[in-house]
């Protein structure tokens, strides 16, 4: 074992012992190469050569390894063994390969489902991206509608007042009497409606010294008042007639007092109560002079300065109409602007104040000292002057040919009857309007007297005396429709009037005839007049203006709408999306309780009338709830705002600076069932289509066996009370939208040209947008106007038969236009598209939109309407001129503005391409 170790560790004698290892090693490797050759070689050799010879000795029929026929080899018994396990083998073989193929079969199938669900992943994801996006935007929505801070609430529960008030602490002195101190504001809730009870004067001893005129039209208007209550109880303004008194009865002030005060609801001081005493002449009785009317208001059109209190009392206007409407046909036209006279003046002044002074003092004294105690002298030696001067035609008389009016002390009395004095103010640019010389007196029924009459004239007043209340003053802005001269400028009045243009002139006419109108005219605008003007003190939203109830006819619809060629033609454009949601309205009026100053003062200045006034005017570009805040420096956008310029996100999008909104289609029809059908069946399919309100105008009702086409939105077939072209603008109450599409039975309108319409509407709500233009023009020969319908360049309507307009002139035309109009439109059953655009036209002051190339809109083959009857354009003559006579000048404006399709398809005929383009 040492040795051994020895060598391997490398010691003595290595050298020896390493070749006596390698050559055993080689021994043995070559005596095992030897003996495996032996085996694998020799040994099969000698296998063979036996088993050959054992064969060759053997009978041919007991040979055991040599070939045998047929089956001979599964007949030895070890073999058979063999040939059963090859083909128990076989069949396991053929039954794996089965196997194989069914495998492989699901293999594939499995894959297809690795690939659909590969594809699935990749929607899942997509859609997944998509609904975190759609939830991003929708945190992000609820954040700007929650900093908006203005959801929408349901009304408070009704606060009703007790019956028995505990009273207001009274104020130190009854004329420091103001809406803070002696008006109780918890009778009027802001969702109280503004119930006024206004007492029966019957039941009290002044109503029988009332002036029956006086009232039994204050009677009649009060009926008619959408906010008079019956109940008492509840009301927040109590309203008592107490003049015009009957001549020669006297009230006494201690006796009037006293029945005032015995009222059922006075309350001990009269607080939320409103005193009226009307006039119908200009000597009317200052009933209420030396009363004590405590918290009470006082509305009248004498007031003296002790009497009168500032932001609590109303002056009004005299009741000069009583129980009749004023004739249109009476009022003079207000052009030309320049009539005979520049100005005049009438009167006579019985007392003066300068006649109680001992001593007149020069003008120059005057001026140095004190303002004198009267300018009337100054003021008839300045007229009078002018007058000499000959430099214009002006007529001033300070003495009454016959006996004057009876007046107050120091105010100038009316001369002649109100016949001749309209006619004098006919013929006069200005009327002047002396204030009495007493400065204690704020206004008289005498100088309201002479201001009704100038503006129902036309003559532009030229009020001397700027201390003077006008009616109204603290609403109306005077200054647009007169002029209030200080009294020393009297030197001063006749370049001041010869220095307006004639358009102001004009403007100040037209403003005075609006003013005249709405709040002077007759009993229903001075008592609805009142009452708007203490709502809107108070902030209570006007109530509601009545739509007309849609009386639905009953028709079957299922008829499936087919798509009409000419309709569906829009190429790649996309209109917009096809409502498959349920209809929805507009926005709402959402400020009726937020109102501001400006608001009010623009209502009453620019709106049709108190009864009629809106919170706002429907027309303001983006109001603050129907904006959406997008961030810092971004300020506020639309709902409805589109997402830039690019065409086909334009297109998608309504765009503009409203929110979303939809569109009613009104359709007139009269017995033309067929061609009615079809123009519904062009309606499928039309984008942002709110419902369509089909106006049956004939008494027959519609074929039981109609079947109405199914257009995806509601058709509403309203029957109407008679057949009247005005039903075509009533405001039905199934119009929920602020757009209406006015379209006839026969329009054949693309759907791109009306959503190009629809589009071009809501960047002008208050004009008339439509395809149809038209225009006027003044026969020289017959000096009249006429209507003209050739094609022009330039136009001043927009026929309604193809239309867009807002819902609120519906409500102007059917309920604040004169009568008179609406009565031609059913004389004549034409006209009405006329009447619209002369009531657009005077209230906006601007002409209405033409849209596309299109002069006509007929569809072919229909049959003829009323248009093709000789006498239409005769009558239509007859319509122009009759409006411009009650509207008292011709409101339509020219136009060559005309809006046509860039962004969208456009058509333009090879004839008409003269027309210069403003795009």
């Amino acid at each position: 074992m040492t040795g051994y170790t020895m060598l391997r560790n490398g010691g003595v004698g290595n050298g020896g012992q390493t070749c006596m290892l390698r050559w055993s090693n080689r021994i043995r490797l070559t005596w095992l190469s030897f003996t495996l050759f032996i085996i694998l070689v020799f040994f099969p050799l000698i296998a063979h050569y036996y088993l050959t010879t054992l064969d060759e000795a053997d009978e041919a029929g007991k040979r055991i390894f040599g070939p045998r026929a047929g089956n001979e080899l599964c007949e030895v018994k070890h073999v058979l063994d063999l040939c059963r396990i090859r083909e128990s083998v076989s069949e396991e073989l053929l039954q794996l390969e089965a196997k194989r193929q069914e495998l492989n079969s699901e293999i594939a199938k499995l894959n297809l489902k690795i690939e659909a669900c590969k594809k699935s992943i990749e929607n899942a994801k997509q859609d997944l991206l998509q609904l975190k996006n759609v939830i991003s935007q929708t945190e992000h929505s609820y954040k700007e509608l929650m900093a908006q801070n203005q959801p929408k609430l349901s009304l408070p529960i009704r606060l009703l007042p007790e019956k028995d008030d505990a009273g207001l602490p009274p104020p130190k002195v009854i004329r420091g009497c103001r809406l803070h101190n002696c008006f109780d504001y918890s009778r009027c809730p802001l969702t109280s409606g503004f119930p006024v009870y206004v007492y029966d004067s019957d039941q009290f001893a002044f109503g029988s010294y009332l002036d029956p005129l006086v009232k039994q039209a204050f009677q009649a208007t009060a009926r008619a008042s959408v906010y008079v209550t019956e109940n008492a109880d509840i009301a927040c303004l109590y309203v008592v007639l107490v003049g015009e008194i009957q001549e020669p009865v006297v009230l006494r002030p201690a006796e009037l007092e006293k029945q005032l005060y015995s009222l059922p609801h006075w309350r001990t001081d009269g607080h939320n109560h409103v005193i009226i005493n009307l006039s119908r002449k200009s000597d009317t009785q200052n009933l209420l002079y030396n009363v004590s009317t405590g918290r009470a208001m006082v509305a009248q059109s004498t007031f003296y300065a002790s009497q009168y209190r500032p932001g609590f009392d109303l002056v009004v206007s005299p009741l000069v109409h009583a129980m009749s409407e004023p004739n249109f046909m009476e009022i003079p036209p207000q052009v030309p602007v320049k009539r005979k006279y520049l100005f005049t003046f009438q009167g006579e002044k019985i007392e003066s104040l300068r006649s109680s002074l001992q001593e007149a003092r020069s003008f120059e004294e005057e001026m140095e000292g004190d303002p004198p105690a009267d300018y009337d002298d100054r003021i008839i030696a300045t007229l009078k002057a002018v007058q000499d001067s000959k430099l214009d035609q002006v007529l001033v008389e300070f003495t009454c040919k016959n006996q004057p009016k009876p007046s107050l002390p120091t105010e100038w009395a009316l001369c002649g009857e109100r016949e001749d004095r309209l006619e004098l103010l006919k013929l006069s640019t200005f009327a002047l309007i002396i204030t009495p010389g007493d400065p204690h007196l704020v206004i008289s029924s005498g100088c309201a007297t002479r201001l009704f009459e100038a503006l129902e004239v036309g003559a532009v007043p030229v009020v001397l005396g700027e201390q003077v209340q006008l009616p109204y003053q603290d609403m109306l802005q005077w200054n647009e429709a007169a002029l209030v001269v200080p009294k020393p400028r009297v030197t001063e009045v006749h370049f001041l009037l010869r220095s307006l243009s004639d358009s102001d002139l004009l403007a100040m006419r037209r403003q005075g005839r609006f003013l005249w109108e709405t709040y002077f005219s007759t009993a229903d605008s001075i008592f609805n007049t009142v009452l708007a003007m203490i709502r809107t003190r108070i902030q209570i939203p006007a109530a509601p203006i009545r739509e007309e109830a849609a009386a639905e006819i009953p028709h079957r619809s299922g008829k499936a709408a087919g798509t009409d060629p000419n309709m569906a033609d829009n190429g790649d454009l996309d209109l917009g999306p096809v409502e498959t949601e349920p209809p929805y309205a507009s926005p709402k009026y959402l400020r009726n309780f937020t109102l501001t100053v400006t608001d009010f003062y623009r209502s009453w200045n620019s709106a049709p009338g108190p009864f009629y006034l809106f919170p706002h005017t429907p027309f303001d570009p983006v109001l603050p709830s129907e904006a959406k805040f997008l961030g810092s420096g971004t300020g506020f956008r639309p709902i409805g705002g589109g997402a830039g310029g690019s065409g086909k996100e334009f297109q998608a999008a309504l765009g503009g600076n409203v929110p979303r909104e939809q569109f009613t289609v009104v359709m007139l029809t009269y017995e033309r069932e067929e061609v009615l059908m079809n123009s519904l069946e062009r309606l499928n399919g039309l984008p942002y289509l709110n419902k369509v309100v089909v106006v049956w105008n004939s008494p027959k009702l519609p074929s039981e066996d109609l079947l109405w086409p199914d257009i995806g939105v509601p058709i509403m077939v309203v029957r109407t009370e008679k057949n009247s072209l005005n039903n075509r603008f009533l405001p039905w109450n199934e119009i929920e939208t602020e757009a209406i599409l006015s379209i006839d039975d026969d329009a054949h309108l693309r759907h791109d040209e009306i959503m190009f319409g629809f589009r071009v509407w809501r960047e002008a709500r208050d004009r008339i947008v439509g395809f149809p233009g038209r225009y006027h023009a003044w026969d020289i020969p017959h000096q009249s106007w006429l209507y003209n319908s050739n094609y022009s360049c330039e136009l001043s309507m927009v026929l309604t038969g193809a239309a867009f307009f807002h819902k609120y002139y519906a409500y102007l035309y059917s309920y604040v236009m004169p009568q008179a109009i609406r009565d031609m439109v059913d004389e004549y059953i034409n006209c009405e598209d006329i009447a619209m655009n002369f009531l657009v036209s005077h209230i906006t002051r601007k002409p209405p939109i033409k849209v596309t190339s299109r002069w006509t809109f007929r569809c072919p083959g229909c049959p003829q309407a009323l248009s093709h009857d000789d006498s239409h354009f005769h009558e239509r003559h007859k319509c122009i001129n009759f409006f411009v006579k009650v509207y008292g000048y011709m409101p339509l404006l020219y136009t060559q503005f005309r809006v046509d399709s860039v962004l969208f398809k456009t058509r333009l005929p090879h004839d008409k391409t003269k027309c210069f383009k403003f795009i």
